[in-house]
């Protein structure tokens, strides 16, 4: 999947670059394109990377290992649609923006516990929306900017524990499981080049960093086993990170003159 998203990265850059090749003489005769300020709205597509890791603190799921880090990621398409305001103000370009985007973007591992390998995490973003702030510049015909600001995502995270014996079915231990779904909170950052199509018309390229932090989960819930080998009886720790990278090119129209 990794092998994949570079495939569409480079066909994404170089179709931005034969558009910003083919649109180079009208946007040279039409600087004020790439200058304007008002309304614009559009859509996006292009490929998520999702980056999520599961920290066991106490050794639980990797017995006598406290701190080990289990990492998933994968990759995938996505798509939505964004608004924002452009501002000119004393010399330079402000833009306001919101978006949101599906996708769906999975991945999972079996390797929480490296020997028996009957654990697996999961981590699922369902929707992105980010409200972001940025700056820009204009550089003959192209607009370079940087946005930063706040993410919202419905994130799904959870750890299934299938017990089993050669003497007995696969069943769920829900006492060592979780599954969670909630909307988290976090930031974001990103750069991007745009260049005129027409006269209400730009597409653009960009590259977008979202962060959710860290989230606290349960699983031992009974408490009828030690965390780690001579830790306490009670309910034990895992911890979960999810974070998100998108390249994606997006179409806009300015709305009004």
């Amino acid at each position: 999947m990794i092998d994949a998203m570079r495939y569409r990265t480079t066909l994404a850059l170089l179709l931005f670059l034969a558009l910003v090749v083919g649109r180079f003489g009208y946007a040279a005769e039409n600087d004020s394109a790439a200058t304007w300020a008002g309304v614009y709205a559009g859509a996006f597509v292009g490929s998520g990377q999702a980056d999520n890791r599961l920290i066991d603190p106490v050794g639980f799921a990797n017995w006598g290992h406290p701190g080990t880090v289990t990492r998933h990621e994968d990759s995938g398409f996505v798509g939505g649609v964004l608004i924002g305001r452009k501002f000119n103000l004393d010399g330079f370009s402000v833009r306001i923006e919101l978006d949101g985007t599906i996708g769906g973007l999975e991945s999972e591992t079996d390797y929480l516990d490296p020997v028996d390998r009957d654990e697996t995490a999961a981590s699922e973003f369902q929707w992105v929306s980010t409200a972001r702030v940025g700056i820009e510049k204009s550089i003959g015909p192209a607009t370079v900017f940087a946005t930063g600001g706040l993410a919202l995502a419905r994130i799904k995270n959870s750890v299934t524990d299938i017990d089993f014996t050669p003497d007995m079915p696969a069943r769920l231990d829900s006492d060592d499981s979780f599954h969670d779904r909630s909307t988290e909170t976090g930031w974001v950052v990103g750069l991007g080049i745009e260049v005129p199509l027409a006269d209400t018309w730009a597409i653009r390229l960009e590259g977008l960093h979202l962060d959710f932090g860290k989230n606290d989960y349960r699983v031992n819930h009974s408490s009828n086993n030690p965390c780690g080998p001579g830790g306490p009886r009670e309910p034990c720790l895992y911890q979960v990170e999810n974070e998100l990278d998108v390249l994606r090119l997006a179409i806009t129209h300015r709305l009004g003159r």
